[in-house]
């Protein structure tokens, strides 16, 4: 069935009359006249699709039309206010849920990613300049940690707006006394929004504000995955890159040699979208009074999520198509010399040095290495023992200024794979850490994913047991 705004008219309105006629506030048949007139609308917005209407004033003169005036009690004690706003928040919740499918479709790849490349060893960037080895599932799982931030965001808006407005009327309340704690139970939602100012005035701009923030997060977290992609475009021989071919790549017209990634360019694109969307929710809804509809356009604010999820959509079509080159990873790490704070670090933790004299050793090693332009396979153990001897008579001639490491251990020091395997702390990029994050990961999608599934299915089974109470006045 289409949910759509004269979906949750009627729903509304069948919730109303279940309501009203069980606490005996209206007659038996005026309660089998106003169900047999709304299923009669319904009949006809199946084959008309001119009669689905998004507004009550439009859908009353159709049940009036239908029925009779002696119909329009069941619009005591509500208004056009509550109504939309009820609405308005149920289509909400169902936008949020689209784009918690696809950022949950993103997460899981990221984790398969994870879990495949857990042994891969690559270079880190810090201020756009190699720095440390790492583990690639080491690195995309932090991806995954911040758009399980995100996932969370969205978990939490889906709970705080899970409560209905139904029985606010304009803003105060009424005199009519509609139970809206049965109206909320009827129509999905937790329970009554408590303030009726809020209710009509506050919540219904609230919830889509807090959901474009999280999707804003979500660009910004997409952005910079493929911004750290990109970057490998700008080498002769990039250890990631994507499948060239189809929809991933496109040749360039003039250079034979280009292969250009419109994937990413597109998701780039897509990104900046939703970022825009974000802004344009927070600008409709800025400097007016409670109560304007400026920020609760239900096609509006749905553009965000719509836009959301098509950017997460070919996002996984990129994760999808990448390309990881292992070994050339290795090679790039052993050009460079990311390896040469575990120098510093060893002659500290292992010998007692300070940490700052062989800092400043490490450093002198790297800078005579680049002068000479070896890499650090080709540096001579004899060159380090020199150096060291030389930084410690100056800097700190209280220690004997013999290298206290071996050849092996020296060499081993500048291994990459030697220096994330032995990674000691909660968090890093050792295998058994990257091993416990990915499960722990994997369960705290699954609990969130549970928890939108049990709102899911709230809605779900309420609307069902609606239908069948409103079918015994049919």
């Amino acid at each position: 069935m289409q949910h759509d705004a004269f979906f949750w008219i009627s729903a509304i309105n069948k919730a109303t009359v279940v309501v009203n006629r069980r606490a005996g506030l209206i007659s038996e048949r005026i309660a089998r006249l106003a169900a047999r007139g709304i299923d009669a609308l319904e009949r006809d917005a199946r084959t008309d699709a001119s009669k689905r209407v998004d507004k009550y004033i439009a859908y009353e003169p159709m049940l009036v039309a239908a029925t009779s005036p002696e119909v329009t009690i069941i619009h005591a004690g509500r208004s056009s206010q509550d109504i939309l706003s009820t609405m308005r928040l149920a289509l909400a919740e169902e936008g949020t849920l689209s784009v918690i499918d696809a950022l949950d479709g993103v997460i899981e790849e990221l984790l398969d990613l994870a879990k495949r490349h857990r042994d891969t060893i690559v270079p880190n960037y810090t201020n756009g300049v190699a720095a440390q080895p790492n583990s690639l599932g080491h690195e995309l799982l932090g991806h995954v940690a911040a758009f399980l931030r995100d996932r969370e965001r969205l978990t939490e808006a889906l709970e705080r707006g899970a409560f209905s407005p139904m029985g606010a009327t304009v803003l105060n309340g009424t005199g009519w006394p509609l139970d809206r704690a049965a109206m909320a139970r009827a129509l999905g939602f937790a329970a009554p929004v408590r303030n009726a100012f809020d209710a009509t005035c506050i919540a219904p701009v609230d919830y889509p504000v807090e959901v474009a923030a999280a999707a804003g997060s979500i660009a910004l977290h997409t952005g910079s995955i493929l911004n750290e992609i990109m970057v490998q475009y700008a080498q002769p021989r990039p250890w990631m890159l994507l499948a060239e071919g189809g929809e991933n790549t496109y040749v360039s017209s003039a250079m034979p040699q280009k292969r250009n990634p419109g994937l990413m360019n597109n998701c780039r694109a897509d990104a900046s979208e939703v970022l825009a969307e974000m802004q344009a929710v927070h600008l409709r809804v800025h400097n007016v009074v409670p109560g304007m509809t400026d920020g609760k356009s239900v096609a509006k604010n749905d553009r965000l999520c719509r836009t959301t999820v098509g950017m997460l959509e070919r996002f996984k079509k990129v994760l999808r198509a990448l390309v990881i080159d292992g070994d050339r990873a290795l090679e790039e790490l052993n050009s460079d010399w990311t390896a040469s704070q575990e120098i510093a670090d060893r002659l500290m933790r292992d010998y007692g040095l300070p940490f700052r004299i062989g800092h400043h050793a490490a450093s002198r090693m790297v800078s005579e290495a680049k002068r000479l332009n070896l890499r650090p396979a080709d540096f001579p153990y004899a060159g380090m023992q020199r150096l060291y001897a030389e930084v410690v008579r100056a800097e700190f001639p209280e220690a004997s200024p013999e290298l206290p490491m071996s050849e092996a251990e020296f060499r081993e020091a500048l291994d990459p794979r030697r220096i994330v395997e032995a990674r000691a702390t909660t968090g890093s990029a050792a295998p058994r850490e990257v091993d416990a994050m990915h499960d722990e990961f994997t369960a705290r999608l699954r609990a969130l994913r549970e928890k939108s599934t049990a709102r899911r299915e709230t809605r779900r089974q309420a609307l069902e047991t609606l239908e069948a109470d409103f079918a015994a006045f049919l």
